[in-house]
């Protein structure tokens, strides 16, 4: 059984997030299939934003994991290049969803296939109503966010076909599961 509810604090970003903030180029060389540089990449998560705008780390300096379960991001997150380590990166942190009014392309097909985080398009603008360490209940099943401070219900699009790969550890995962391709020897 798959967990369909999270519930923890939100780090808020705005528009237009890019790969470069999410993971900078020089951090492309560690090998998310090594266990210890994987751990290594998650403490690099979210260090290319601008300390000028965000002031409060999503990875604490010297820590390996964030404090933020949930990123909760505006228009056009995870744009920029195609790396894959965007999501590994977010993933490796400890965070399991990403809540976005958009998606790149291929930044949304890339949690998708990594099956590291969920990504949620919300179906209104929440980056201008919850701030940085606000605690939300997100539920899969229902496809709702509801922040603990007021109560208040917010949507996003169901996933679909995207929940069963990612929850089966991405698309080579389901793969196996499903048949598609023989399993691991």
């Amino acid at each position: 059984m798959t967990q369909s509810v999270f519930k923890g604090p939100v780090y808020v970003v705005r528009d237009n997030i890019d790969t470069d903030q999410i993971i900078p180029a020089q951090y492309l060389n560690l090998i998310p299939t090594m266990p210890d540089e994987y751990e290594k990449l998650g403490s690099y998560a979210m260090c290319g934003l601008p300390e000028s705008l965000y002031t409060t780390r999503f990875v604490k300096e010297g820590a390996v994991d964030t404090d933020y379960p949930i990123i909760l991001g505006g228009r056009n997150f995870g744009c920029g290049s195609s790396r894959e380590h965007a999501p590994i990166a977010i993933g490796s942190a400890g965070c399991k969803i990403v809540l976005a009014e958009g998606f790149a392309r291929i930044f949304f097909r890339n949690c998708v296939a990594t099956g590291e985080v969920y990504p949620c398009e919300l179906t209104e603008r929440l980056c201008d109503v919850l701030k940085t360490g606000d605690v939300v209940t997100v539920d899969l099943d229902k496809a709702t966010v509801t922040a603990e401070a007021t109560g208040k219900v917010y949507s996003f699009k169901p996933l679909g076909e995207v929940r069963p790969v990612v929850d089966a550890g991405g698309l080579f995962n389901f793969a196996r599961n499903s048949g598609l391709i023989p399993a691991q020897v």
